[in-house]
């Protein structure tokens, strides 16, 4: 194996630059469950807090590298503000000066609820010193929605770029990270009681293909239950009849990191993964749920490991079945994620695709290399 480089020569400079030219003003990374996303992105966070910290990166001005600095990096740079965009037809708007370092926005839709820690991985330890944002924001047993995310979302950006932060998104749901990162409006769609017991009447096949018509189905957990397939259709042709408008105050610029392991290596730690949280004790946080008055019912609601341990926890499938038929789910949710992503792709989104094989350092002077050669 290659000596790994030592952490203080990985160049995560070029990241700042952008950021403070105003070309980028989001990092996101995202990448399907057991990929490495949350490590990476902390990891991320630290390396430019590190540079923050550094006096000699205000000194430079720039990030050590040949040609003009940005005007707005002070000392390390002269050239004007022309000479520096030169011809381009479109100037971004440089960001204020940074005060305070990069900070973690989770996009993952599970996250949000208090109480449900090991069934979604929030891996709390791994941030340390690192602020992170919208996580355990609402009680179990709640439906939060992606409207609601994407006001939380907008809030906590704000407020990061407010302070002076820089803003990094990270998760593997793919809906809640294009609400954060298109810009759509997304309104609040009201119940409509005659709409939904005309589709009450309907089967199953006759919503799934009416919702096909309305929306791609990239995930089958809008359809998994009836009542949510309703709900689906309720909000698809809301939307339908009232076209969003970009909001006010979401990134324009994202800069997407993907972290991507085959699909071998991904199972395989999928599989080693359900092994490790079930010795950390996710059986007894879902009992613990139910316990606290939490119906199975909302808990099955939330999918995958809150639905098939709660089946197991209420007796409807033994130890064995739950195992089983939640490694497949998993496992087809990963796929589903891929899917998703390689979706944004062909819709014009462009993902820089990590080897999350590699050791870490490689991983972040691999993402710096792809930004210097994309100036």
């Amino acid at each position: 194996m290659a000596e790994l480089p030592p952490a203080e020569e990985i160049n995560a400079a070029e990241i700042l630059d952008k950021y403070l030219s105003g070309e980028i003003d989001l990092i996101c990374v995202l990448g399907p469950t057991a990929s490495g996303k949350t490590r990476y992105a902390v990891r991320l966070a630290r390396q430019i807090n590190e540079l923050l910290s550094n006096s000699q990166y205000e000194k430079s001005g720039c990030c050590g590298s040949e040609g003009p600095c940005h005007p707005r990096h002070g000392s390390g740079g002269t050239t004007s503000e022309a000479q520096w965009w030169g011809e381009r037809s479109e100037r971004p708007e440089p960001h204020s000066t940074l005060t305070s370092g990069a900070e973690i926005i989770s996009a993952d839709s599970r996250q949000v609820y208090r109480g449900m820690d090991i069934g979604t991985g929030k891996d709390l330890s791994e941030y340390e010193e690192i602020p992170y944002h919208l996580m355990d924001i609402v009680d179990a047993g709640t439906k939060y929605n992606i409207f609601e995310y994407q006001r939380d979302f907008e809030k906590a950006y704000k407020d990061i770029r407010d302070r002076g932060g820089i803003p990094i998104l990270c998760g593997g749901s793919g809906l809640y990270i294009e609400a954060a990162t298109c810009g759509y409006s997304l309104p609040e769609v009201p119940a409509n009681p005659e709409l939904r017991a005309e589709l009450e009447k309907k089967s199953d096949e006759e919503l799934i293909a009416q919702l096909a018509s309305l929306k791609p189905l990239h995930n089958s957990t809008d359809y998994d239950t009836r009542k949510r397939l309703i709900r689906a259709l309720e909000i698809a042709i809301y939307e339908a009849e009232h076209p969003v408008q970009r909001t006010s105050f979401l990134p324009k610029n994202t800069y997407y990191i993907g972290t991507l392991v085959s699909r071998e290596v991904r199972n395989a730690k999928i599989d080693a993964r359900l092994d490790a949280r079930l010795e950390e004790g996710m059986v007894e946080e879902v009992r613990g749920l139910l316990a606290e008055g939490i119906p199975a019912e909302n808990l099955i609601y939330y999918g995958l490991e809150y639905k098939f341990l709660t089946q197991y926890a209420i007796g409807e499938l033994t130890f064995d079945e739950m195992f089983h038929q939640l490694e497949t789910a998993i496992h087809q949710f990963a796929k589903r994620q891929m899917t998703w992503f390689r979706g944004m792709e062909r819709r014009g989104f462009t993902i820089h695709w990590l080897d999350a094989t590699l050791p870490m350092e490689e991983k972040i002077e691999h993402i710096t290399n792809l930004i210097n050669t994309n100036n």
